[in-house]
């Protein structure tokens, strides 16, 4: 067994192979740019090697310095974890020249599948069903919108040496194809250094399933069953489960038997990943293998009970694999959360910044939930500009995927961020979602149910009536509390009144609070509800029980009352006496700024191009410039016709949050 590898990766990866390796009784080495000098992965290992400056195509997917810091610590293996340089074939080939292992597939192999082009006329010369499609390299935008044509729109762009969405996009019109097929092309370049486009059909109404594969160097192969990956958001999945609740047991059995079929004919060895469409009659076909260790094995990992890294790392020692298909049975159900740096409530731009707060729920295993938090970030830490925006990928596991869904609520619940944008809301509201939870999505879910972006959730009236019997009692306790530090009362409770009025989203509710030492009995219209609670003021997460339920609420204090976050709904919560609701209700609206004639910039990033200038007149829809962020190019439109009055940005300026592109007549 190797006595020191080199993680050739930073963020939750990095961390995540860390952890098996210490198991393992594994020395580790990080990698680390400018921008990571204080990650975590960084002050987990044992040993760190710089490497060069934030952006990636300067450190983390330079070869030439990977290997440097290789031979500086003579590291025996590099695990490279997933995008970087993990599909790099040259990579592979540069460490078997010096004679470290790659904990990984072979070359060959990474040449054969990890190239989606190649990896499809393979599929297809094995008799593989595969989407309809261009697989010869495309050379223009105008021949991309030929083909196009040819296919049928709408059709998928996408990087050949793509991943995570980056370099995808879906085109319904030539207009879009021709801009679709300059973007992929840019963002592949940037991402993964090959900027290879193919086109393909895209299938409405698919879902979206993988197959996660294991095989030896001994020619032993299994499949560890799939995972349903259907919640995505511009072609990047959000939330990932297994099994799926839509397979059935000879679904799944063939859909695995094809997958290692295709992993043993081009001589596969390590974790490998083949992706299906699955249309609404359960016929699948093939769309590509990742040769790589996958975002969301965690999944797998919590169903099956096998360590997929560990696994990796023997089968790149020698080992066989210590099991057989048999042996590889379905234990309950696992959801995972992709907790991105992504502001929801400005159509989920990139965010970037310092983690002020960051207190995931604590991680436990037991027989009957488990909850892991696979991250790499810490409190005080920071959100940068140059790299992916995951902050973590929180899971749950239970016996059944009702209960699995359960205790994924209670943990993003749980869950406390602040200071940068984040889209845990929204994940939040997925869960509480009734077609999410009837398991019947397609990877239209987020497209279809939110075709207007997200503004946050309305809560239902039970919920609200549940929230407002705990803030009243949270207030009760608040208004003691100052009472005895102000010296207004004694151990007496009296001068606390029993009638107050909550107020939350537009509705007023009175109330009536008779309290114990256990809790307080809070009395809304005809229902009585007992709250129970160790809630101390000034505390941002309350564990409550309101009627035996446990009800987990993040609380700020605002002017007479709370602003409460919960399920996805951001809500002031005003606690009032009768009289202060009945003068509060007087009180006129505070109206919000007009920004109507600015163009602002919707994140923290780099202006690539400007597409007008002054005093040109521009139609509804028509692009005015390019912001780049977290490796991914946005296209800024106008939502209206005007004229430009005034550019204030130009190509290569760094822009903050809400700065003024331009201003218009």
């Amino acid at each position: 067994m190797f006595k020191k590898i080199l993680i050739a990766n930073r963020g939750e990866i990095a961390c995540r192979v860390i952890k098996s390796a210490r198991k393992m009784g594994i020395k580790t080495v990080a990698i680390y740019s400018d921008a990571d000098r204080n990650a975590l992965h960084v002050k987990m290992a044992d040993e760190a090697v710089h490497i060069g400056p934030p952006p990636a195509n300067q450190s983390y997917i330079v070869i030439d310095r990977v290997m440097d810091a290789i031979r500086q610590t003579g590291a025996e293996a590099v695990h490279p974890g997933y995008g970087f340089l993990s599909e790099n074939a040259k990579f592979a080939e540069a460490l078997e020249a010096e004679g470290v292992a790659f904990i990984g597939p072979p070359k060959g192999a990474i040449e054969a599948m990890g190239d989606k082009i190649t990896s499809k006329k393979l599929a297809q010369e094995a008799d593989v069903s595969t989407v309809p499609g261009y697989m010869g390299l495309i050379e223009d935008a105008e021949e991309a919108v030929t083909i196009s044509n040819e296919i049928g729109y709408p059709v998928m762009i996408k990087a050949s040496a793509g991943g995570g969405g980056k370099g995808m996009r879906i085109a319904w019109n030539d207009d879009e194809a021709r801009v679709g097929f300059q973007s992929s092309k840019n963002e592949a370049a940037n991402s993964f250094g090959d900027d290879r486009i193919f086109i393909e059909k895209f299938v409405t109404q698919p879902r979206h399933i993988e197959i996660q594969v294991l095989c030896d160097g001994h020619g032993n192969a299994v499949y560890l069953h799939e995972r349903e990956c259907s919640i995505q958001r511009r072609n990047q999945k959000v939330i990932e489960e297994a099994p799926s609740p839509f397979l059935d047991e000879a679904t799944r059995k063939a859909m695995g038997e094809q997958s290692v079929a295709l992993a043993q004919a081009v001589g596969y060895t390590s974790a490998g990943t083949v992706e299906f469409i699955v249309d609404g009659d359960r016929n699948f076909y093939f769309l590509e293998m990742n040769t790589r260790l996958q975002v969301e094995h965690p999944v797998t990992e919590l169903i099956t009970g096998v360590d997929l890294v560990e696994q990796m790392i023997r089968v790149a020692a020698g080992e066989k694999l210590p099991f057989e298909q048999k042996d590889l049975k379905i234990n309950g159900w696992a959801m995972e959360s992709r907790l991105y740096a992504e502001d929801p409530y400005r159509g989920f731009l990139p965010s970037i910044g310092r983690l002020s707060r960051y207190r995931p729920p604590a991680e436990e295993a037991t027989k009957l939930r488990a909850v892991r938090n696979d991250t790499g970030v810490y409190e005080g830490g920071e959100i940068s500009m140059y790299y992916d925006p995951m902050i973590a990928k929180l899971c749950t596991w239970a016996p059944d995927r009702a209960t699995a869904i359960e205790e994924m609520r209670l943990a993003l619940d749980g869950f406390e961020l602040e200071g940068i944008g984040h889209n845990l809301p929204f994940l939040a509201a997925v869960y509480d979602h009734p077609k999410f939870t009837s398991g019947n999505m397609t990877t239209a879910f987020i497209e279809e149910e939110y075709p207007d972006g997200f503004d946050g959730v309305t809560l239902p009236d039970a919920a609200c009536t549940r929230i407002a019997a705990a803030a009243a009692a949270m207030h009760r306790v608040a208004e003691i509390r100052r009472a005895r530090i102000s010296g207004r009362m004694d151990n007496h409770e009296r001068h606390v009144g029993e009638d107050w009025v909550v107020t939350l989203q537009g509705v007023s509710h009175d109330v009536v609070i008779t309290a114990d030492k256990g809790g307080a009995d809070v009395r809304i219209g005809d229902d009585t509800l007992r709250v129970e609670s160790d809630w101390t003021p000034g505390d941002q997460l309350a564990r409550l029980s309101v009627d035996g339920a446990p009800l987990v609420l993040k609380v700020g204090k605002i002017s007479g009352g709370f602003r409460v976050r919960y399920r996805g709904a951001d809500l002031k919560v005003h606690v009032r006496t009768p009289r202060q609701a009945e003068l509060a209700a007087m009180m006129p609206e505070k109206l919000a700024a007009d920004t109507s004639k600015l163009l602002l910039c919707p994140m923290p990033g780099l202006i690539v191009k400007v597409d007008v200038a002054e005093g040109d007149e521009v139609q509804e829809g028509q692009a005015l410039c390019t912001v780049e962020a977290m490796k991914m190019e946005n296209i800024l439109r106008a939502e209206r016709k005007g004229i430009v009055k005034v550019v204030k940005a130009s190509a290569g300026d760094s822009l903050a949050v809400d700065d003024v592109i331009m201003e218009f007549e």
